[in-house]
């Protein structure tokens, strides 16, 4: 992406916020947002996250639009928006399923004549909102591109910036097997998380726990809306992961139940060598 170019930045909450600093950071852009909260714009506003408010003047000129709010939410953006970018603009997402969004992308790319690239960047933390945004989750991580049959010059403009805000790599592929595998490498541990402490002993755990309770159960403070919604986007994908896992801690428990020790240290062995081997 050569030259100053117009960018925007739809959603400023942990993800958009953190692009608006990153790109303010390390680029010479012009980036402005688009949130429904006044707060969320006078606060990045006010740290100069972004130059300004996008109205319809801003995201008729941007060069590049990210959507970075839910899935069903950037959907029904680009419908009521679309039309009015710019011919080879090119749009990109963060949303953290593909598969559902890009078809109702293709569907909806008869009216307008922008480009999109789907993207997820594999970076968060807990927290939520523009207050909780931090350019350096961006740093060293990996930021997956779908590209959903864009051309060569949109894909590659999604990852320069990507590695200008800071990523380590980016990882080319398809819309079904980011959700199957995010199934496995996301998702899944959010589930693991959140049911783990729900357990009565968690109340009780202060002066018992030391980092296996702190890795375990990091990620169950939750945004519970976000996250709700992903599982259900990716609901074939998850729930196949989730019959893995229960078929998995189903051998356990019985091995423990049984007393069978031989059992319980083959099963022991093979999870040792699983992380071992793929780390």
């Amino acid at each position: 992406m050569s030259g100053i170019k117009d960018i925007v930045v739809v959603g400023l909450g942990l993800i958009g916020g953190s692009i608006a600093k990153a790109l303010q950071l390390h680029t010479p852009h012009r980036v402005y947002g688009i949130d429904s909260s006044e707060d969320a714009l006078l606060d990045a506003c006010s740290c100069g996250a972004i130059a300004g408010k996008a109205g319809p003047e801003e995201l008729a000129k941007a060069d590049l639009v990210y959507l970075c709010v839910y899935p069903e939410t950037a959907l029904a953006f680009m419908e009521a928006h679309g039309g009015g970018l710019k011919e080879n603009c090119v749009v990109t997402d963060t949303c953290g399923v593909k598969a559902a969004l890009c078809a109702g992308m293709e569907r909806l790319a008869p009216q307008g004549k922008y480009v999109f690239v789907a993207g997820h960047p594999m970076a968060g933390k807990e927290k939520s909102g523009f207050s909780a945004s931090d350019p350096s989750i961006f740093m060293g991580a990996s930021y997956i591109i779908a590209p959903c049959g864009a051309p060569e010059w949109a894909v590659g403009e999604v990852e320069a910036l990507a590695l200008r805000m800071g990523f380590g790599k980016t990882v080319r592929t398809t819309p079904e097997r980011h959700d199957q595998i995010i199934a496995f490498t996301s998702q899944v541990p959010h589930v693991l998380a959140c049911a783990y402490v729900l357990s009565p002993r968690c109340k009780e755990h202060k002066g018992f726990s030391a980092g296996s309770y702190r890795d375990v159960s990091r990620v169950a403070d939750i945004n519970d809306a976000l996250w709700a919604r992903l599982f259900l986007d990716n609901r074939e994908a998850l729930t196949a992961e989730l019959d893995e896992l229960i078929g998995n801690l189903g051998g356990f428990r019985d091995a423990v139940a049984a007393g069978r020790e031989e059992d319980l240290q083959q099963l022991l062995r093979r999870a040792g060598q699983a992380k071992r081997e793929n780390g």
